[in-house]
């Protein structure tokens, strides 16, 4: 065995490693595949030996492989076997060669759920992390169900290094496996509030993404959002924060009154470019939202405006983009206040990067009014003949037609300038949007019946000049406005002043050079020509000249019928063929023109896009049935039809292929080379000793030289648009001249009324009224069908199965299996087992049934009950939270609170509901806050409830058994009422009562509430209250103030009122109580005058005020006690006389525990320190005494926690 192991170990150092491989593929550069083949060869053999290390070496080979595109999955099974060894390096080598190529495909992957397992619940964090980073890169549907139990339980892992990838890992499962997002969900919820911000920055991160898609779902964690916006510090848990109140706020629009403020001051604040972009952001979000709630936010967007301005004038062009992109969605709903901003737009249009131009164009696009169209227009037109670049340019074109059609064209004046800007862009070079002019052409001759006459005269000179836009084959894009000029011509030739020159420009030879669909609208189109100059020749009785034109037609239409393109020969033989019937019957004398225009009479109207959705199906059509029957699968290969010109080109070019070898490939190659060293006429270029010519020649290869003519091609004839412009500005001041002698007029009639308005009135878009009558023709659609029609969603999208709703309660079928350490199912209770087997004998088994059958109708009531009260329980909490928007101070206290701000004051309440709470607390005989008392008094009721019920259940059950209770539930037994409220010191003047809080965000600091109760009819003031620091325990002062400075009350107590205050106190070590000494000051002010008291009294902080309520889970709980890492004490009581149930009420009361698990009376009870000390309990209950068992990090917690909760248990 030793020898193989030398062995084993001696071929080791002769294997290659991955940098050896690295190296030798570095060394093949000239045969590079044929290395790697023969390393595939020896990585292959490497595998099949028992070595875990030489195959972990193998996989990993593997991985670089992979990185290269060789495929690696062959050796999946291999991979697996990595990934199973027990040292983490090799297992960390495995995890990756499955995360690069294991897919849903993968067959052997469903062999890893047991190995995954394994490793999630492995000791070593560092297995755990890897098997959750490798996972999440592979998870399948299968996997994820299997695991999303195991990956849940890691979510409450000691170490937040786990508890963050399981955090992360969960997002993944959830996209996989959709229906473990609701039992996995409030666990998620609680990572929000986790100490660690790592892990709390992982489940933002999730639950933003999961709300990215359905944000309708998250609604309801928006108080705990707002906390968390307003109180962290991490920048870019902020920014998700944001964004996802960005989505919220659409929803729920009374969310966007309590945002507006915090964000205005993170804007003012901040000094992060990227959080102040997702500010203005939401900003922009919220003043959406609120556009008819709230009025007064034009601070806010003047504010969101004049920050953009800095990113866009900012040197990087990063921030400029982003400012550009901001200002847009501004634009949307607040014009006016980017407007102003037009000249800093304009400056983008010169700026290098071509990405930053594109944007300024979008801005300018939502820009434009009736006013400024024609100067926009303008600049744009000159950055036009400026650009440099095709894309660039084709960009600048689309603009100025999305600016000048948008909404109708309802910002257009002027439609001949419109026509004539569009015969301007007809000059561009090059460009491949000639199709959108031609469109653009089209559609305002059809739509805009007062052009039309202009429209027709424009195209007839675009047709007069086609040989110089057809000239160019780098023009070939620009042809399309041929395609509109030649219909619009056709369409509405009474239009035209020259019939007889556009027909003969229409027959030119030259046209058929042109592609074929132009080719075919202009034989259509000279035919609508031809019969409205046969209808003028006729009515004027010139005979010869229509006999000429039929002759012109009959002579140019042939060069059409020889086309190569199919349409344009139908069209023009059948044409032709007309019109030679024609000119037989011009022969005979017979008038033809009449039925000749009749072919086109009519008028075509524009058809909506959607119109065809629209069109209904008639009634017995069933468009899935076949036409014709399927042919059977059966059928034979023989009984197929054979295609004819396939079948003959496959045997030619079989028979030919061989023909043409190497040799006669080279031969003919230097035969070309010799003809191009002859020819002078050849352009030779430089010699390279790098060029290397492909083994086919082509036309490839040829250079082509661009021209690029730096002044664009006039066409004679054309108007320009700046004339439109001039003219446009007179017929403006006219009109404002004639508008102001009116008013003047009405002036004098009225003798000075309204003088105020008149004077304050400026020209708006309304005011301009156009230059001549537009009459727009809508679109055409089905009878009875609407013009709207929304897009169906993507049936594939994988975030539709995620639209799920979480604050419904968890049904039993959706809950995950939960491993449990203890097993509980089979006990039952001494208590509830000795009356019910009394029950049992008074009542016949006949009625059994029946009971249980009224018992399942109860619990179902009752179960739809609960969902109804818990629904409206969460509304109302959103509604009460959304309802009372907490003022600006306390927004800033909260912010300013770590750097020295202790005091925070709650409002005072009404003296009704202060007098009250003080007959409750005298029936009570202690103090509690109103809050508890109203919380206490809704649980009595619900409990009260339920233990009718229960009582019910009792009486008509034939047996039930003990059921182990989880997470803080507890049985239905009514409570004692109880306050956390202790007295602190007491006068004639003045109660005080307090209690003590741990703070989860920061692990040495604790907050004390007081309440401060006036018992005398006297009025205090001034109070101050000063508690003496120790070495370990210290007030939390403002800056500035000493140690023997007390912290003025910042409130004053009529007679008979109460009120609360807090203050925070740092400290260094909780393991053990401590006393601190402390004095209240005071004025009583009477009708006799003003007096000084003072009340001292001493604080007591319990190691139990410094404990958290944590809720834990079964299975985590488990993993703590078997960790090692705790030190256990016990402690037992005699003399205990109440139930059970209460005890552990006042041990979760009164020391801040959670119930983990209890059976019978026996329970598990967790909690954990503001320092992250673990404490666990066991609580035994025997007849007359409570022993109690206990474990923690620290023993000198957890023997003075145990001293603590002894003193609590003998006073029961």
């Amino acid at each position: 065995m030793a020898l193989k192991m030398v062995k084993g170990s001696i071929d080791r150092m002769f294997d290659k490693n991955l940098q050896d491989l690295v190296r030798g593929i570095r060394n093949h550069k000239e045969d590079e595949a044929k290395y790697i083949s023969q390393c595939i060869d020896e990585i292959k053999q490497e595998l099949k030996q028992d070595n875990i290390a030489v195959k972990a070496n193998a996989v990993c080979k593997l991985t670089y492989l992979q990185m290269l595109g060789y495929d690696i999955s062959w050796a999946a099974f291999n991979i697996i076997e990595v990934m199973s060894a027990s040292k983490f390096t090799f297992k960390r080598i495995g995890y990756l060669a499955a995360s690069q190529c294991f897919h849903e495909g993968t067959d052997v992957i469903m062999l890893t759920t047991n190995q995954i397992r394994k490793d999630l619940s492995s000791p070593n964090q560092y297995d755990t992390g890897v098997a959750l980073t490798g996972l999440s890169c592979f998870v399948t549907p299968d996997l994820a169900r299997d695991l999303a139990n195991d990956i849940m339980t890691l979510m409450s892992h000691t170490k937040p290094y786990i508890r963050k990838k399981a955090v992360l890992i969960m997002y993944k499962v959830f996209l996989k496996y959709p229906e473990s997002l609701r039992p996995a969900f409030p666990r998620l919820k609680e990572k929000l509030e986790d100490p660690d911000p790592g892990v709390q920055s992982a489940a933002v991160n999730v639950i933003c993404e999961l709300a990215r898609r359905n944000p309708k779902n998250y609604l309801s964690l928006a108080p705990l959002f707002f906390k968390l916006m307003t109180s962290s510090t991490n920048n870019w848990v902020l920014i998700k924060i944001i964004k996802l109140f960005g989505a919220l706020t659409p929803l729920e629009p009374r969310l966007g009154k309590k945002l507006i403020e915090p964000l205005t001051n993170l804007i003012h604040s901040t000094s992060a470019m990227s959080l102040l972009y997702e500010c203005v952001n939401t900003v922009i979000a919220v003043l959406i939202s609120l556009s008819s709630g709230m009025p007064n936010h034009s601070a806010s967007i003047q504010l969101c405006v004049q920050k953009l301005r800095i990113l866009i004038e900012d040197s990087d062009q990063n921030l400029k983009y982003l400012g550009l992109l901001a200002m847009s969605k501004i634009l949307k709903t607040h014009p006016k206040s980017v407007q102003s901003h037009k000249d800093l737009i304009l400056q983008c249009l010169d700026d290098k990067d071509e990405s930053i131009r594109l944007r300024a164009l979008d801005l300018l696009y939502g820009m434009v009014s009736k006013k400024n169209l024609m100067e926009i227009v303008k600049k744009l037109m000159i950055h036009v003949d400026k650009a440099e670049g095709t894309t660039y340019r084709d960009e600048l074109l689309t603009k100025i037609i999305d600016i000048c059609s948008q909404s109708n064209y309802q910002y257009i004046t002027n439609f001949e300038w419109y026509i004539s800007i569009l015969v301007e862009l007809t000059r561009l070079e090059g460009t491949r949007h000639g199709h959108l002019i031609a469109a653009q052409m089209l559609d305002v001759a059809i739509r805009v019946k007062a052009i039309r006459k202009f429209a027709v005269s424009q195209m007839a000179m675009l047709l007069d000049n086609a040989h110089l836009i057809a000239s160019n084959t780098q023009r070939n894009g620009i042809c399309e406005v041929l395609y509109a000029a030649a219909w619009i011509c056709g369409e509405f030739s009474e239009h035209l002043e020259e019939s007889n020159q556009t027909l003969e420009a229409m027959l030119r030879p030259k046209v058929t050079t042109l592609p074929g669909h132009i080719q075919a609208v202009y034989v259509q189109n000279m035919v609508k020509l031809y019969a409205s100059i046969l209808q003028q020749k006729e009515q004027a009785g010139e005979k010869e000249a229509a006999q000429e034109i039929t002759q012109l037609m009959i002579d140019r239409l042939p060069q059409f019928v020889q086309s190569a393109d199919l349409e344009v020969q139908e069209r023009a033989s059948c044409i032709l063929q007309l019109i030679k019937y024609i000119q037989k019957l011009q022969i005979k004398e017979v008038p033809v023109a009449e039925e000749v225009i009749a072919l086109f009479a009519g008028e075509l109207n524009p058809v909506a896009p959607k119109a065809q959705k629209k069109v209904p199906v008639p009634e017995g059509l069933d468009l899935d049935a076949w036409i014709n029957e399927p042919p059977s699968d059966s059928e034979s290969e023989d009984e197929k039809p054979k295609t004819i010109f396939h079948d003959e080109e496959q045997r030619h070019s079989r028979h030919r292929q061989p023909e043409i070898d190497e040799e006669e490939l080279a031969r003919r190659r230097e035969v070309r080379k010799q003809e191009q060293a002859n020819n002078p006429f050849y352009i030779k270029s430089s010699p390279s000793p790098q060029k290397q010519y492909q083994d086919t020649p082509g036309v490839e290869h040829i250079p082509v030289v661009q021209i690029d003519l730096s002044v664009p091609l006039k066409v004679p004839g054309m108007p320009m648009s700046d004339q439109y412009v001039k003219l446009e500005e007179e017929r403006r001041h006219k009109q404002k001249l004639e508008k102001d002698k009116k008013k003047k007029k009405q002036k004098k009639e009225k003798k000075g009324k309204h003088r105020r308005h008149n004077s304050l009135h400026t020209e708006s878009d309304e005011d301009i009224a156009p230059a001549q009558h537009v009459d727009i023709i809508t679109e055409e659609m089905p009878e009875n069908a609407l013009p709207s029609d929304e897009d169906d969603k993507d049936p594939n999208d994988p975030y539709k199965a995620l639209d799920i709703d979480l604050d419904k309660p968890l049904a039993d079928s959706e809950k995950l299996p939960v491993q449990r350490h203890r097993n509980a199912e089979n006990l039952k209770s001494p208590d509830t087992e000795a009356p019910l087997v009394g029950k049992k004998s008074k009542k016949p088994k006949k009625k059994e049934k029946k009971h249980k059958e009224k018992e399942r109708e109860k619990e179902k009531k009752k179960e739809r009950e609960k969902k109804v009260t818990e629904e409206g329980k969460k509304e109302e909490d959103l509604d009460f939270w959304l309802s009372t928007a907490p003022p600006l101070s306390s927004i800033t206290q909260t912010q300013s609170e770590p750097e020295g701000s202790t005091v925070l004051a709650e409002p005072e309440e009404n003296e009704d509901a202060k007098k009250e709470e003080q007959e409750e607390d005298n029936d009570e005989g202690k103090k509690s806050s109103k809050h508890r008392k109203k919380k206490h008094k809704k649980e009595k009721e619900e409990k009260s409830k339920d233990r009718k019920k229960s009582k019910k259940k009792h009486h008509h059950s034939e047996e039930e058994a003990a059921e182990s209770v989880q997470n803080g539930t507890l049985d239905d037994e009514p409570l004692p009422p109880m306050s956390s409220y202790c007295l602190l010191a007491e006068n004639s003047y003045v109660k005080m009562t307090y209690d003590i809080q741990g703070n989860l965000q920061n692990d040495s600091q604790v907050t004390v509430s007081v309440i401060f109760e006036n018992k005398s009819t006297s009025f205090l003031k001034s109070m101050e209250l000063n508690v003496l620091d120790s070495l370990n325990a210290k007030m939390l002062r403002p800056e500035g103030s000493s140690v023997h400075d007390g912290i003025p009350v910042p409130f004053q107590l009529p007679p008979g009122i109460s009120n609360e205050a807090q203050f925070v106190f740092t400290l260094q070590s909780i393991v053990m109580a401590q006393k601190l000494k402390g004095t209240l000051s005071f004025i009583v002010k009477n009708d006799e005058g003003s007096t000084h008291e003072k009340l001292d009294f001493k604080l007591h902080f319990s190691c139990a005020s410094y404990l958290i309520t944590t809720p834990c889970y079964s299975d985590a709980f488990a993993k703590l006690l078997e960790s090692g890492d705790l030190h256990m004490s016990s402690i037992k009581t005699d003399g205990i006389s109440i139930s059970f149930q209460h005890l552990l009420a006042k041990i979760c009361f009164y020391h801040h525990f959670s119930v983990v698990e209890r059976v019978d009376s026996c329970a598990s009870m967790y909690s954990r320190s503001i320092q992250g000390h673990h404490v666990c309990l066991l609580v035994k209950k025997g007849e007359n005494s409570v022993s109690v068992d206990g474990k923690c990090n620290d023993s000198t917690l957890l023997s003075n926690l145990l001293d603590e909760m002894k003193e609590t248990l003998s006073k029961c």
